[in-house]
């Protein structure tokens, strides 16, 4: 019998760039959405952001998205880590800022709901892809985490 071998079992998966804010208020306060339904992982937690355009830098990604998404225009965006995560839907690349400062008031312009966390935030489930970010900002704080509690 001959071997099959199609272009789509032997090809690598294409990276999807992320561009992803991490919204701070000055009290420690992480801002948190929902992921939209007809989306994959509806209602999981999340934090904001979204696919890099062709010729988009990593800040004009994430500011497009933040206004298209939240109604909000950021200042600017601190460039802090980067992390791929494999999800059966997609292979993305994460591009994870810190933003800070922001204008405009919140709008969830796409069904999707919002929730600023203290630490440790307590909404659930958490987006696989988010949790190492939650366990850099745990030893940045010093204090353990255990995503167990929020995966």
């Amino acid at each position: 019998m001959p071997e099959t071998n199609s272009a789509a079992q032997t090809a690598p998966r294409k990276h999807t760039e992320v561009a992803v804010g991490v919204l701070l208020r000055a009290n420690g306060e992480l801002l948190f959405s929902t992921r939209p339904e007809g989306k994959p992982y509806a209602g999981y937690w999340e934090f904001p952001g979204g696919k890099i355009e062709q010729g988009e830098s990593v800040e004009q990604a994430l500011r497009r998205e933040l206004q298209e998404e939240l109604g909000i225009t950021i200042a600017s965006a601190q460039p802090w880590r980067v992390t791929e995560h494999d999800y059966p839907h997609a292979l993305v690349r994460l591009h994870w800022c810190k933003v800070f400062d922001w204008t405009g008031e919140f709008e969830m312009r796409e069904g999707q709901t919002m929730s600023w966390q203290p630490w440790p935030p307590q909404v659930k489930p958490v987006l696989p892809g988010a949790l190492p970010v939650l366990e850099w900002l745990a030893e940045e704080r010093g204090e353990p985490f255990d995503p167990s509690v929020i995966g």
